[in-house]
């Protein structure tokens, strides 16, 4: 079952609005709740500012009717250490959150009459207050900090209560319990709300709607490769090429990236088209014969050339060992990993080869194929004995190159040079190449199918080696196999 469909610009669009949500929920907050605990510091500082200022009074022996208890209408509250209500702002009509929860005064003769039950919550307070100790007119340093609500005149709000302790002379621990009100705090809180519920909608939606815009402008150029792609795929023209966009950036790499692979399919496509169209040219030469000499040998039985029908038998099945030896190599195969003795080896190859020398170092190794590297050899010979005019030498040694001291282990150098005319400077490369021969006059019989050398170059690389050629001082050719040792 197929998965639906999401484009990129959908999900960077998604991801990127996702993100803002989450910063701007989290900056919200953060500024919510500093915004509450700055304005409830002040709500309690005001609060604090007011006891203070009628305990101030109460220090200096005011009577309680000059205390300034109805300022800015706000509740206040003064009890004594038996946890009496002696007195309060006039209006008051209700008050919680002091831990005494009454509003009017009562006359020191009934000091507890009835009130005792409502006036225990308070004592808690008290004795907490009784715990600082305090001079006759001396205002306690603690303050106490809880929150309420009150009615005043018909009106009821939260508040913010103070409590500070106050020593007097004549009518001992009293304390002062005074209000300032929470609604600057709730209205100034309800508003941040409103403004982050409706704005950082609209901002999410400006953000959502630009990263729709900018990953359209930003993957416009990634649609225009993707069309150029499908146009080459559905035309099979691998000489087109997708645009390369001015940008410099990523896309831009990744079309010079395309337009790169493209090059080099459109190359391999094309030599494998030369292969198989020399490979078809070569084949049809000895088939051909064949074909022929059967034919007649059908008519004519006395006029069989067995000898020449054997030799195009033996020409084919070589051209069809080479041609699958290279199909394996160009299908990335991997060498053998067993150890092979190179002077051995070639000593094995010069045999029954006249007119062909060896000088080898004993012990010698590579690791790789045997099969791959006797092939390498009898190529190199094959090609020597057809060019010299008299003699090739063979020689095997090891080499403190590349892979030589300080580069992990030494070289075995594998070297068959001839005493021919040598290869020119501009050819010593493409006579690597396939169905390569440089003597068009030469006949295929004595010059082969030009694979030989192809397939050498092949396996050495596949090896970690090289294969090169260039003079020798006696101006024959010398070709140089360099193989890591083992």
């Amino acid at each position: 079952m197929s998965r639906p469909f999401a484009s990129v610009r959908a999900r960077a669009t998604l991801a990127a609005t996702l993100v803002v949500a989450v910063a701007l929920v989290a900056a919200g907050t953060a500024v919510l709740l500093s915004l509450r605990s700055n304005l409830l510091g002040e709500a309690g500082t005001q609060a604090e500012r007011s006891a203070r200022e009628v305990a101030t009074g109460l220090a200096f022996a005011k009577p309680y009717d000059d205390l300034p208890l109805d300022v800015d209408d706000r509740p206040v509250q003064v009890v004594d250490e038996e946890g009496r209500l002696v007195a309060a702002s006039e209006d008051l009509e209700r008050i919680s959150g002091t831990g005494v929860d009454a509003v009017k005064p009562q006359p020191a003769a009934t000091a507890r009459d009835g009130g005792d039950a409502e006036d225990d919550a308070a004592e808690d307070d008290d004795d907490d207050d009784r715990g600082e100790s305090l001079e006759p007119g001396e205002i306690g340093a603690r303050t106490t900090v809880s929150d309420g609500s009150a009615t005043i005149d018909g009106d009821t709000e939260d508040y913010r209560f103070a409590a500070v302790p106050v020593e007097t002379e004549d009518r001992g621990r009293l304390t002062v319990y005074a209000g300032a009100p929470l609604s600057a705090e709730h209205g100034a809180v309800n508003t941040a709300l409103t403004v982050m519920l409706i704005g950082f909608p609209v901002l999410l939606a400006v953000v959502a709607w630009v990263t729709w815009l900018v990953t359209r402008r930003a993957l416009r150029p990634v649609e225009g490769i993707r069309r150029e792609m499908a146009a080459i795929t559905a035309s099979e023209d691998l000489a087109r090429r997708v645009p390369v966009p001015d940008t410099h950036d990523e896309v831009a790499r990744l079309a010079s990236t395309t337009n790169e692979t493209l090059t080099a399919l459109e190359s391999s496509v094309e030599r494998q088209r030369r292969f198989v169209a020399d490979a078809s040219h070569e084949l049809r030469s000895p088939i051909a014969s064949l074909r022929t000499q059967l034919e007649v040998a059908a008519a004519h039985p006395e006029l069989l050339d067995l000898d020449g029908a054997v030799e195009d038998t033996v020409r084919l099945q070589r051209l069809a060992a080479d041609l699958l030896l290279l199909a394996r190599l160009d299908a990335g195969e991997r060498p053998a990993d067993a150890r092979v003795d190179l002077a051995a080896l070639a000593r094995e190859a010069a045999e029954g080869r006249g007119g062909v020398r060896v000088r080898a170092e004993e012990d010698v190794t590579v690791a790789g194929s045997r099969g791959q590297l006797e092939r390498v050899l009898a190529n190199l010979l094959d090609n020597a004995q057809r060019h010299a005019r008299s003699a090739v030498e063979v020689s095997v040694r090891r080499d403190e190159g590349p892979h030589g001291a300080g580069g992990g282990g030494q070289t075995a150098v594998v070297a068959v040079a001839d005493d021919g005319e040598g290869v020119p400077a501009a050819d010593r490369e493409r006579i690597f190449e396939r169905f390569v021969r440089l003597d068009a006059a030469r006949s295929r019989d004595d010059g082969g199918a030009g694979l030989g050398l192809a397939i050498a170059r092949d396996v050495a690389l596949r090896h970690g080696g090289t294969l090169t050629v260039r003079d020798t001082p006696a101006g024959g050719a010398l070709f140089e196999l360099r193989l890591p040792g083992a």
